[in-house]
């Protein structure tokens, strides 16, 4: 299902389907899909006040979350689904669900043909999860699953991803679940737990181990001329990445 994005003069976004008659957004009120639509890439006037249209972008579905749980940044979501190899007609596992954003991203890559299958330990966190992911259209390709992918996960799988506070101990449930050449991906945000992680992922004899960090710095850009921004988007955590094979040389 198609979305867009009404963009406010403050910046204040607001998430709307444009597939049906009609759509109700909160805060807005309803209004025509029709009128949306005519309106893509342009302003719309709603109630005296200024709304630019646009094509939802992944930015936008995790700038419009309900957020319950503290999300993956976009600079570390977009690293860990390129070297997670993510790309449409997979199907993915995820552990940790959170408030849906990386699902959300996961769910974008994997095509209509794809899946995900999310799995959270809390229920609460799966009903805030399971509705931003419906908000944002993606409802049909992923499968959310109260459980433990630290006890086991459902394969075959073309690549894990994990945002949990323990992934090494679903690193032996992630070799099971996922095919040959398939792709374990986590996020962490101490040293300790890559530390941890990458020390089992060499035990279950997966190649190709490597953890980054990445530093985001944003550039002022004036007539007078450019510098680095003072608030710099340090650091947000360790990605740490691995392939399973089933033999070693």
């Amino acid at each position: 299902m198609e979305r867009v994005v009404l963009l406010d003069k403050a910046g204040r976004k607001w998430l709307a389907p444009i597939d049906g008659e009609t759509v109700s957004v909160r805060g807005l009120g309803v209004l025509k899909a029709e009128t949306l639509r005519a309106s893509l890439g342009g302003v719309l006037t709603i109630g005296g006040q200024s709304f630019f249209v646009l094509r939802a972008s992944a930015k936008d579905f995790a700038d419009t979350l309900e957020r319950r749980a503290q999300i993956i940044t976009p600079k570390d979501a977009a690293l860990l689904l390129f070297y997670a190899d993510v790309k449409p007609g997979d199907t993915v596992v995820e552990g940790g669900s959170g408030s849906g954003a990386l699902t959300i991203a996961l769910a974008r890559a994997v095509g209509e043909k794809g899946r995900v299958i999310s799995y959270d330990l809390r229920e609460d966190f799966l009903t805030v999860a399971q509705e931003n992911v419906r908000r944002a259209g993606f409802a049909d390709r992923v499968e959310f699953r109260l459980g433990d992918v630290r006890e086991e996960m459902d394969g075959p799988a073309d690549a894990v991803v994990l945002d949990i506070l323990d992934p090494w101990k679903a690193v032996p449930a992630a070799h099971h679940a996922l095919k040959p050449s398939g792709h374990f991906a986590s996020y962490s945000p101490n040293m300790e737990q890559v530390k941890e992680t990458v020390l089992a992922l060499r035990k279950a004899r997966f190649i190709e181990v490597r953890t980054v960090e990445l530093i985001e710095r944003e550039m002022e850009v004036r007539e007078q001329g450019v510098r680095p921004a003072f608030a710099a988007l340090g650091h947000t955590g360790y990605l740490t990445f691995a392939r399973k094979v089933l033999l070693t040389a």
